[in-house]
């Protein structure tokens, strides 16, 4: 299927590895050009000449984080008339909201619901004198079925979900939409700190309690990167017009529930 997104521009977040590259690799092989970014240089760097190699893309990387004003300011300039926005940033890490700050708070509500709320705020409007824009919010699962540990992205994730509940109505009429990928377990970094951090409460090995996770998902496994690209580049493609203010879960059906 021709996705009819080529030559169109994307900025893609936290895209030096993980679901970030995943959605960027698959953007470049529908042609798209591509403003990456992340903090660490080095890798984002050795992400991007990776793409650059495989899909012939063309790929602007900008170190910096995004969760500042100057990190922002540093993708936007080099990305001024972004036609895809994939919000993404790391989540906060797991824990005891017993000991959580308030500045444990405000940092994740900064970094997983106001950065990309400013992220759009700075790329809607070009879109809709465009009449075309796709934003892909990259959130978690745990908006639809909180996971305990993780209550610093599950109280701010759902918060940019229910912002962009009433925002993604308004646009859509411009041929601009915005969508939320809810990932379960894919095999990323963050899935393998998470491991980490249960697997010493509960006495097992990271290596034993991600076959036990593996084991119990009724895919019988986790994700992949490249399966989560797949889905981020049809939600930016053409065909997704009619498709806004959606959280698409993939999590290999770990999900219970019938809606």
């Amino acid at each position: 299927m021709d996705l009819g997104i080529k030559g169109k521009n994307a900025l893609v977040c936290a895209a030096s590895r993980g679901l970030g590259k995943g959605c960027a690799m698959a953007l470049a092989r529908e042609g798209v050009n591509l403003v990456i970014t992340a903090r660490g240089k080095e890798a984002l760097e050795a992400t991007a000449e990776e793409i650059r190699k495989s899909t012939g893309a063309k790929v602007t990387a900008v170190a910096g984080d995004i969760t500042t004003p100057e990190g922002r300011a540093q993708a936007l300039a080099a990305c001024p008339n972004a036609d895809i926005l994939v919000n993404n940033a790391g989540g906060p890490p797991p824990g005891d909201f017993r000991s959580w700050s308030r500045e444990d708070w405000i940092k994740a509500i900064d970094a997983n619901m106001l950065t990309p709320i400013e992220l759009i705020k700075a790329t809607v409007d070009g879109m809709i004198a465009r009449k075309f824009g796709r934003i892909v919010n990259i959130t978690s699962a745990a908006v639809r079925m909180p996971i305990p540990e993780l209550g610093l992205s599950n109280g701010a994730r759902t918060g940019l979900t229910g912002f962009v509940a009433g925002l993604s109505r308004q646009t859509v009429q411009h041929n601009v939409t915005i969508n939320a990928l809810l990932p379960g377990p894919f095999d990323t970094d963050r899935l393998r700190g998470n491991m980490e951090f249960n697997a010493k409460k509960l006495g097992k090995t990271p290596a034993e309690l991600a076959k036990q996770r593996a084991d119990a998902n009724p895919a019988k496994r986790f994700g992949t990167i490249d399966e989560f690209g797949a889905a981020c580049a049809f939600l930016a493609s053409v065909h997704a017009g009619f498709i806004t203010g959606q959280n698409l879960v993939l999590d290999g059906g770990a999900f219970p529930g019938t809606l």
